[in-house]
Order: C-alpha cells, then structure tokens, then sequence
C-alpha cells in the first residue's frame, strides 16, 4: 500500500471512527463526571458526616440507574444481604469467609437462575466492584484494620461510592474515609484527574480505530498466508488490551474526581492512584508483571484477601485458589476462567524458572527486578539483557495467543452473552495450541533444571 492510500484510509478513519467514537463516550460520561465533582463539593462542605455518607449512596446509585437502569437492583439487593451477613456475624471472627460464601452464592445463583445472560453480562463490572468491598471490608473488620461495623449509610456510601460504583476500581474502606474527609481542592487534583480522562478516551480511540487495523494500515507489515492468522490475533490481543486501559484510565478519573485516590504524609496530599499500567504490559518482563499491571488495585486485593489466606495451603495451591476466585468474580465463563487460570498455570512456571536460573548463574533475571543490594553477581550485560528479552517476547506471545480469544467476529449477540467455549476452543484450534504446548515445554524446562 503506497503513502497516498495509506494517508485516505486514515483520514477516512479520522472522520468515520474518530469523531464518532469521542462524541459516544463523551455523552456516555458526562454525567457520571458531573456527579464525582458535585460530590467533591459536598465532602468539602461543614456537614455531618452521616449526609456526606448520604450523598454518596445516592449519586452512586444515580450513576448506576444512568448505565444500568433498573438493573441496579440487583446490586442494591447484594448490598443489602451482605449487609444483614455482617450485621448477623458482628461478634464472629470469621466474617470474611461468611461473606465470601454469601457473595459467591449470591453471584451463581443470579447468573444461573434469577438474571438473564445479557443483563449479568452488562451489570458484572459493576457487581464485581461491589462484592470485593464488601469482601474487604468484612476481612478487615476481622483483623481489626476496620474498628467497628460501619452504620448502613456508612456502608451504602462506601459501596455504592460514585467514583468507583460503575468502572471501579476497588478502594478500601479506609480510602473511602479519607475521601469523606475533603481534601482540599488543589490543581494537582485537576491536573491528575483530567489527565487519567484524557489518556482514557486516547486508549479508547487506539481500541476501536486503530489496533483492528494495525497490520498494514497503521504498521506495513502484510505477512504470509502463515503469519497472517498470528497478525490478525496480536490486533485482537492489542485491541482487548486497550479497551481494558480505557476503563482502568477512566476509573482513575472518575475515583480521584469524586476525591479518593491519594495518599497524604503530613499536609502533603498526592493524587497517586494507578489502576493500569499499559507499558508494563506491552513491553513486558514477565507475566508476573503484566497481571499485577492489568488491574492494579485488584491485584492488590486478590493478594491481600485471597492469596494471604490461601497460601498456608503451599504457593502453587494458593495461585490456583487465586486465580479461580478471580474468575468466579468475573462470572460462570469457561472463557474467561480458561484465560485466567492459563495466566495463573504460565506466571507460577515462568516465575519458578526464572527463580532458579537466577540462582544457578546469580544474574538479575528473576520475573521482577532486583533490588539495588540485590546479592546477584551479575547484575548488568548483554547477556542478562538477553535473557529478559527473551522472556518478555515469550510473555508477547502468551499475551498474543490468550487474547486472540477476544475477537468478536460477526456475532454481536455472542459478545453481549458472553463468549461460549466452544469459540475459545475453536480460537485456539486455529492457533495449533501453540501458547499450552509452549506452556507444556516450559514446565518440563523448569523441571529439567530444578
């Protein structure tokens, strides 16, 4: 394809996906924007803590009616039996696992019986941010991070928070305290928020118009008729990727606009929420990495409430109890938990390799980096370089060959059902298998060298 054509097919793009894409979101958003910064008004305002809790129980539940309709009430219904379980087990010290069972029931019960496909599908981001507070913050009542039993209103404005009610992310209780609290309004807090909008509606604009046409529009690389099936599954890969970045960017806007979001040392307040980091992910050294860098604060919570607790029963137990929680979380998918727990098989064996070749040859290619007191001879050089290259295109690969699955193709009912496995076994039929049987030679590697 020569300059001239390139340069009409994005100008067409410019016109056709651009405008279009930015004008859609934007009228899909401004309202829950609006929302987090009325919000922020009212935490700043000399009221009594009970109608700050108020307020943000009802912009929360506003801003779920705008996207979710009447379909909010299976939220409220979550809230509220979560709610009785911590009330009923107050004197228990096992909260966190009562909770847990109610929530997981709660969730399999909706999703096979009460709830048709397409609107669990729609409501499961949003239902799954409520079931890891409410998990928390029963955890940490156990353990005594969280005093007391927070009062109804206070419960119902921590979880149905505006700022996080409908992309998320998961904030902690005492975060939600903080953000009650009302910092003060700074031009840090505009600029971070802003920014994190910003870098979303780009992601979004790099999802729909730009990665399903990668190869050759955008990078001249056409590939043979061989080359051509993996090409076609790096722009399925690149384009599910980016998607997920736009809603971590836009829960940061959103989370840090209504006020939570920062750390604050003395009188000090930085706006330092992250929910992804897509350099990590695209550039990878590991896939340790690439999924504690997918969704920040749900790793930290899936390390914290379910990894912690799990770990007692050995390391490679725990990553399984982990993983499977994960795709609980995200719904009775044998599409996403197939993904989730191939992540889970490829992070444990490259990440034990990884261990023990660094302790074989004392260089620094560990699946994170070292520390600078790190005891590694070998710390720097070409060949350790090499070595991390070398892994991080293998994790391109893994990433390539998992999100490949993510094409929607013509089928626009299967997307809003969900993907059903017969299409992710079929997408990796047409990939020969190639990430497993890589997976398959890596563990027999890893054992090799054990």
């Amino acid at each position: 394809m020569d300059l001239s054509s390139r340069l009409q097919v994005w100008r067409e793009l410019a016109e056709s996906c651009v405008l279009v894409t930015v004008e859609q979101s934007l009228l899909q958003v401004w309202r829950l924007l609006l929302l987090c910064i009325v919000l922020r008004g009212v935490f700043r305002l000399g009221i009594p803590a009970w109608v700050k809790h108020a307020a943000s129980a009802g912009a929360g539940t506003l801003g779920l009616f705008l996207f979710f309709q009447t379909s909010l009430l299976w939220m409220l219904l979550l809230c509220l039996l979560c709610y009785l379980v911590l009330l009923l087990c107050r004197n228990s010290g096992s909260r966190g696992l009562f909770t847990s069972a109610v929530v997981l029931l709660y969730l399999l019960i909706g999703e096979l019986h009460l709830i048709d496909v397409v609107t669990w599908h729609k409501i499961r981001g949003s239902q799954m941010v409520v079931s890891m507070k409410v998990i928390s913050l029963a955890f940490d009542l156990d353990r005594g991070s969280v005093g007391r039993l927070p009062s109804p209103l206070e419960f119902l404005g921590y979880v149905l928070f505006v700022g996080t009610a409908v992309f998320g992310p998961w904030t902690s209780f005492s975060s939600y305290q903080s953000a009650v609290g009302g910092a003060r309004l700074t031009w840090s807090w505009v600029l971070r928020s802003s920014s994190s909008i910003l870098k979303s509606q780009v992601c979004l604009l790099v999802s729909t118009c730009v990665a399903p046409y990668l190869f050759p529009f955008f990078i001249p690389v056409y590939g043979t008729a061989a080359t051509h099936k993996w090409l076609h599954a790096y722009e399925t890969a690149v384009s599910f990727h980016f998607s997920n970045y736009f809603v971590g960017h836009l829960s940061e806007g959103t989370c840090m606009l209504a006020g939570a979001g920062f750390t604050e040392e003395k009188d000090h307040v930085t706006w330092d929420l992250r929910v992804v980091d897509p350099l990590s992910v695209e550039v990878p050294r590991s896939m340790v990495l690439v999924v504690t860098s997918w969704n920040i604060p749900m790793s930290r919570w899936l390390k914290t409430y379910v990894f912690r607790n799990a770990v007692k029963l050995g390391t490679f137990a725990a990553i399984l109890v982990t993983y499977s929680a994960s795709a609980l979380l995200h719904g009775l998918s044998f599409h996403l938990g197939a993904v989730l727990l191939s992540l889970g098989l490829i992070s444990y064996v490259e990440h034990a390799a990884r261990k023990r070749l660094a302790d074989v040859f004392s260089a620094c290619i560990q699946s994170r980096p070292c520390s600078p007191g790190c005891s590694h001879r070998h710390r720097q050089g070409l060949w350790v370089m090499l070595v991390n290259l070398v892994f991080g295109l293998l994790v391109v690969f893994h990433l390539t060959y998992l999100g490949s699955m993510f094409d929607p193709g013509t089928n626009e009912q299967e997307v809003e059902e969900g993907y059903a496995a017969v299409h992710t076994i079929q997408r990796w039929q047409e990939l020969d298998w190639a990430g497993h049987w890589l997976l398959l030679a890596s563990w027999l590697f890893y054992r090799l060298i054990q």
